[in-house]
């Protein structure tokens, strides 16, 4: 579980180097989250203080669902409202100690912030995520792949600065011919989180919230840039949550800066295994 962690930590890492610049402004106040259908709340998966900030949005912003990008649809289903407060029986719940995501403490602020939302899971199963690296996303994506993007290829800049992050993210160990599948199973992810977006808003009217790491809440390659495709009449606000000042323009349309956690450099254990 720390090893699937650390290949987490670095994707996120790897992708925020390689940045498309787009528009968008540094976080004034929270209340400028509000007012659309859409909102993605980005965050470093192992950072406290960007789980925190999570639950104040959502306590500020009331949505009537909240996708998470950490839950299965099961998962998500096993959820009750008497569970929301009692952090070790959902912990329990949920199975999270064999999730590989950060210890549950750490987001157990938002799922006390949930309020009356209705929880919506994105996370696909780890089988299907591996196939879709050799076998490509359209062939493990369970709704219209045309209509989520999937079908078209990247355009050749883009598909390179995307396959360059994911060799990044693994401290250069895989080979190069494996970073295009690497690119389509996250695309896989971008694609599914977008569907249970338009389901949740379908059911409840929204808004909708999304919990998920800042590499899916790009306004540039991300969800949002998905939704805008497959459903055009939502409109979307990305939030990004960084640990250092960013170098031009995140890719965003609000982001807030954090500082740092103290962690070990994610690719020593790399290093040890090669030495």
């Amino acid at each position: 579980m720390v090893k699937i962690r650390a290949m987490m930590l670095r994707l996120f890492l790897a992708l925020f180097i390689f940045t498309v610049p787009a528009l968008g402004e540094e976080l004034s106040g929270i209340d400028a989250l509000a007012g659309a259908d859409v909102v993605l709340l980005g965050e470093v998966h192992d950072n406290p203080d960007h789980h925190l900030f999570q639950a104040e949005a959502l306590t500020a912003l009331t949505p009537a669902a909240v996708v998470f990008e950490m839950l299965s649809g099961d998962q998500a289903a096993r959820i009750t409202p008497d569970l929301l407060d009692n952090p070790e029986a959902l912990a329990a719940v949920l199975d999270w100690d064999n999730s590989g995501w950060p210890d549950f403490g750490i987001y157990a602020p938002v799922f006390a912030a949930l309020g009356s939302a209705r929880v919506y899971g994105a996370a696909l199963p780890p089988a299907t995520v591996r196939a879709s690296v050799t076998e490509g996303a359209v062939a493990h994506f369970s709704g219209n792949a045309v209509q989520f993007g999937l079908a078209a290829p990247l355009e050749p800049d883009e598909q390179a600065a995307r396959e360059a992050g994911q060799g990044a993210a693994h401290c250069g160990a895989l080979p190069v011919e494996m970073l295009p599948g690497m690119v389509a199973a996250q695309r896989l992810r971008d694609a599914e989180l977008a569907r249970q977006v338009i389901l949740a808003h379908a059911a409840t009217g929204g808004p909708v919230a999304v919990i998920t790491g800042n590499g899916h809440a790009r306004s540039d390659w991300g969800v949002p840039r998905v939704l805008a495709q497959a459903a055009p009449e939502l409109t979307t606000l990305s939030l990004g949550q960084l640990e250092a000042p960013p170098e031009g323009t995140p890719p965003y349309d609000l982001w807030r800066v954090t500082p740092p956690i103290d962690r070990p450099d994610p690719c020593d254990a790399d290093r040890k295994s090669v030495v």
